[in-house]
């Protein structure tokens, strides 16, 4: 995998404070739960584990697909498993399949060794013009 420190990051990636990791066929994302990830009920609002799997996922199709092209999210079928209040969120993803105009994805996002979130998605290989 890739070091992290050297992946140019965004405003998200920066405001929730995750760090991503790329392989061939995976993505990894990890984040350090605080209170700016909880809401009213002091868990982890969902939404933060939905970008962090979107971002794994993202990246995991990033590492399969041709030099200049891009991907997006075209669909993502969710499961939330159980809440996280604090430690360490990570998200991991691979490639089921990679076609040349579609990718399909696997995710899952653990807690302390106990499954949080899983997705299943499809993202859109997107060709240079």
């Amino acid at each position: 995998m890739s070091d992290a420190e050297n992946e140019p990051s965004f405003p998200l990636q920066e405001f929730l404070g995750f760090t991503i990791e790329h392989g061939e066929g995976s993505g990894t994302v990890t984040l350090d739960l605080d209170d700016r990830h909880h809401n009213p009920n002091a868990v982890a609002h969902g939404s933060v584990a939905f970008a962090l799997m979107d971002t794994a996922m993202g990246a995991a199709a990033v590492s399969v697909i041709k030099e200049g092209s891009s991907c997006a999210t075209i669909e993502m079928h969710t499961r939330f498993h159980r809440g996280a209040v604090h430690g360490t969120l990570t998200a991991k993803a691979i490639v089921l399949t990679a076609g040349s105009r579609v990718t399909q994805l696997e995710c899952k996002t653990i807690d302390d060794g106990r499954l949080v979130a899983s997705f299943t998605g499809s993202f859109a290989v997107i060709q240079p013009r």
